[in-house]
């Protein structure tokens, strides 16, 4: 489908995702990665940041309140926590945690798991999953491009903050 890969290798497509236990016959697969140039408690750190916004384009998935640019000390989140927030509501559910390796939650019928590899570099990865659904098969390229803008910013904009916090 296109632009259900972006800064991801054949390795990372073919790894096994926490997500995938969840669905197992997904209508959409989509999977992002970026390298960050930090430790991996530094990524981690952002990706649990994550419950407070959605780091992407603010303007549009954030209705223009900035996402946190500051460490907030959150701990790590639990199964049944809300996954994010946008313009200050919660959004989502967290569905399962390994602390410092992978996050998995469902927002909006999708599933996705963000997976660190590596120590440093460090390797974030994102992997979505849409059940099988006669809508998904109808939006799913929809939403595989719309995933594909935010989720890039999004990746890139963790990336960019865990590797000023290394500094």
């Amino acid at each position: 489908m296109i632009g259900d890969r972006w800064g991801v290798s054949e390795a990372d497509v073919a790894r096994r995702y926490p997500c995938d236990d969840v669905v197992a016959s997904p209508a959409l697969e989509a999977w992002r990665g970026v390298t960050a140039q930090a430790a991996r408690e530094q990524v981690w750190s952002r990706v649990v940041q994550v419950r407070l916004a959605p780091y992407s384009y603010d303007w549009v998935d954030n209705l223009g309140r900035r996402s946190p640019a500051a460490l907030q000390g959150l701990a790590d989140p639990v199964p049944g926590d809300p996954f994010t927030a946008s313009a200050g509501r919660p959004l989502g559910t967290v569905l399962a945690v390994e602390p410092g390796i992978a996050l998995t939650a469902r927002v909006v019928g999708a599933v996705m798991s963000y997976v660190l590899v590596g120590e440093e570099p460090t390797r974030l990865l994102l992997k979505l999953v849409v059940p099988r659904s006669p809508l998904a098969r109808v939006v799913a390229p929809a939403v595989c491009l719309g995933d594909l803008v935010m989720a890039r910013r999004q990746l890139l904009n963790l990336a960019r903050l865990a590797e000023s916090d290394r500094r």
